[in-house]
């Protein structure tokens, strides 16, 4: 192998390297959105169970 088989190996590797890089850090950011989606979902819950837990143990003792 010459010298100018093996820069136009290791361009096409660093190229290719650099593009899977590049997709990795894509993904990563669209899962640190859903994260953050599923977080905000879960809050939402949590929020409204506390509201209706209070508001029946509420009616409960206005019931007594």
């Amino acid at each position: 192998m010459n010298i100018n088989e093996f820069e136009s190996q290791y361009r096409a590797a660093m190229d290719e390297t650099l593009n899977e890089l590049q997709t990795a850090v894509l993904l990563l950011v669209q899962v640190q959105r859903k994260i953050s989606e599923v977080g905000s979902y879960v809050h939402n819950l949590s929020e409204s169970v506390e509201e209706f837990i209070s508001n029946q143990k509420v009616e409960k003792f206005d019931e007594n």
